[in-house]
């Protein structure tokens, strides 16, 4: 901890300070021999009249510990003798309008386990990373395979009921994930909230990992111990709005402090938040911090930014106008997290047709690296959720996502968003029967892993859970006792490796000369075949719609040799009907579908096939 400068005020109060959380907050003083002596606390109040410091220290009586006002602009700070380690506290903020709020420290690292909402003070430094290998050997993601499991850490498992800590569950879920083939995990929020049932997204401690799990270095040891097992980890961001709780940021000292003033932009009906104001420097210096503390402190390896749609535009209302303060900051943001790690993940979940969202700042763009392609979800999801009879005059939900696909660098989400509030799981959304559900559940996990984009999705569906999301409760463990669901999660590994060691599925994934319909028209038939390629090799993909079987369909392919079936979705160790090309197929010569060769597949029922060409 080193005293707040007048340099310091000056970034903070201009939206440049990317270290807010050394100098405000609480802090722990040491001496010369490294021994505790002093606690230290500062906070940025400058529409209260006087700060006073309540802790079970004091008895909570904050008339023993009133707050030096340090700066005129309205920073507080006292130091305290003695080692006040894991003590709770609050400020006691007396305002300008003649009432008295207590609020927990915004720069706090550390919280009660909810209910309670107090801060306590915590010793971030000195934990020992053993993840120097990790980031030696981390590559650029563009042209490497990206494969994230979604996870809401409070329901993948659960202890008698209870949210199993972080030092608890590592074990499990890191050989989980090895196991199933992603490459990374991303948290739905972890930092600080009050309500369960807000899933995070409605944050009160952004510096401050959740309590509800252990304390912020067994969070740390966490991240470690999955970089030691070559997996990533990603944050899901709230960075636009923020909750109305009493003891949160909001109305901070009495004022709409880092929020909008006006009523109208601040006020976020939908979900019951206040909107942040970028045009406030000091909005922009706590999130600039915040993030940057979640690097350097945690080591996290990139950000999934929440409703960036509700940052564009104001309210997320594109008839509202452009928020370009908002804008701005996301450019200024990416600049900075690009200049600390230019292979940071930086993520935009976005519905909006804003253009040159994941374009570099420099080129004019907003600055992100990935954009959530949530017309592909929307598109594929509601084609699959037809009866197959009638896909026929939906064929364009398939077609559609290629018009747009490179114009943005896309990931493919199946996210928490769609298998909640009564939508059901994925497996769920499928027309037929429980054999035909299965099925087509496999095909649309084929068409995902086989589509240009980076790859989502959410736990619980790579064993085609037939249970929507409930925070409340774990996963559906119990589905692994089942045939078809073992069956199930092994096409889904099978099909994770064919994406991990076959660099035509994702090399040029942002890039047109990776995909190239072979059939597109078959509207009839509702069959599709396309071509994935890199510089190295060249796959074709054939995905029947229908329960339909086709004992000999001609495909039009680039080159001549034999193509080797490498998976088929309906073989019966997935649950299929077994129905496959079991010896490889030699391209004929002739023209089909503007190709000089053709191969005649089987085709069967609802399923997905992929083939590997391989010269004579």
């Amino acid at each position: 901890m080193r005293l707040i400068s007048d340099f310091d005020i000056n970034e903070f109060l201009l939206g440049r300070a990317a270290n807010a959380h050394q100098f405000l907050g609480a802090h722990l003083i040491r001496d010369e021999k490294g021994d505790i002596v002093a606690t230290e606390f500062t906070v940025y109040a400058p529409n209260a009249k006087e700060v006073r410091l309540v802790s079970e220290f004091n008895g909570y009586e904050g008339w023993k510990h009133v707050l030096t006002k340090i700066h005129h602009t309205g920073f507080f700070r006292i130091e305290v003798p003695g080692n006040y380690e894991w003590a709770t506290y609050k400020y006691e903020i007396h305002t300008n309008a003649n009432r008295i709020i207590y609020k927990a420290d915004p720069f706090a690292f550390y919280a009660e386990v909810r209910p309670q909402t107090a801060s306590k003070v915590y010793d971030i430094d000195f934990y020992k990373w053993n993840d120097e290998s990790w980031f030696y050997h981390k590559k650029r993601s563009y042209q490497q395979p990206l494969l994230i499991y979604e996870v809401h850490l409070g329901s993948w498992r659960r202890k008698f009921a209870a949210f199993k800590p972080y030092n608890e569950v590592v074990d499990e879920l890191i050989d989980y994930v090895k196991n199933q083939g992603f490459t990374h995990v991303e948290f739905l929020p972890i930092y600080e909230y009050p309500l369960d049932d807000s899933w995070g997204y409605q944050g009160t401690g952004y510096f401050a990992a959740t309590s509800r799990y252990g304390v912020p270095k067994d969070f740390m040891y966490m991240i470690d111990r999955f970089h030691q097992a070559g997996i990533g980890v990603i944050l899901d961001w709230v960075l636009g709005h923020i909750c109305k709780d009493a003891h949160g940021l909001s109305f901070f000292d009495g004022t709409p402090l880092y929020e909008f003033n006006d009523k109208e932009r601040r006020e976020n009906v939908t979900w019951g938040t206040n909107n942040l104001d970028f045009s406030k420097g000091i909005t922009r210096s706590f999130m600039l911090s915040a993030l940057t503390f979640w690097m350097d402190y945690f080591h996290v390896d990139g950000y999934r930014i929440d409703a960036v749609s509700n940052l564009i535009y104001y309210l997320g209302n594109k008839q509202k106008g452009v928020n370009q303060d908002a804008i701005n900051f996301m450019r200024q943001l990416s600049f900075h997290l690009f200049g600390k790690d230019d292979r940071v993940l930086f993520m935009a979940e976005d519905s909006t047709d804003y253009p040159m969202v994941t374009h570099p700042v420099d080129n004019g763009g907003i600055g992100f690296n990935y954009k959530w392609n949530m017309g592909f979800m929307n598109d594929v999801l509601r084609y699959f959720k037809e009866d197959p009879i009638h896909r026929k005059y939906h064929h364009d939900k398939i077609t559609f996502g290629l018009v747009y696909a490179f114009n943005e660098q896309f990931i493919l989400p199946f996210s928490h968003d769609e298998v909640v509030h009564m939508k059901g799981s994925l497996v769920n959304k499928m027309p037929g029967n429980y054999f035909q559900q299965m099925a087509n559940w496999r095909l649309l996990l084929s068409l995902w892993i086989t589509h240009p984009g980076k790859k989502l999705l959410f736990m619980g569906q790579e064993f085609a859970s037939f249970s929507e999301w409930a925070f409340q409760k774990e996963l559906d463990w119990k589905l692994f006792d089942f045939p078809a669901h073992q069956k199930a999660n092994r096409f889904f590994k099978d099909l994770a490796q064919v994406y991990l060691h076959h660099d035509a599925l994702y090399f040029y994934d942002h890039d047109p000369k990776g995909f190239e319909w072979s059939i597109v028209e078959d509207q009839d038939q509702s069959v599709f075949a396309y071509i994935r390629r890199s510089d190295v090799e060249t796959l074709v993909v054939v995905l029947n719609m229908t329960p339909n079987v086709h004992e000999s369909y001609e495909v039009g392919v680039p080159l001549s040799g034999v193509y080797e079936e490498i998976i088929n979705s309906d073989k019966e160790i997935y649950f299929g009907s077994d129905q496959y090309n079991g010896k490889p197929l030699k391209a004929i010569k002739g023209e089909k579908n503007q190709f000089k060769y053709f191969i005649k597949p089987k085709l069967g029922p609802l399923s997905a096939m992929i083939f590997k060409h391989i010269k004579k």
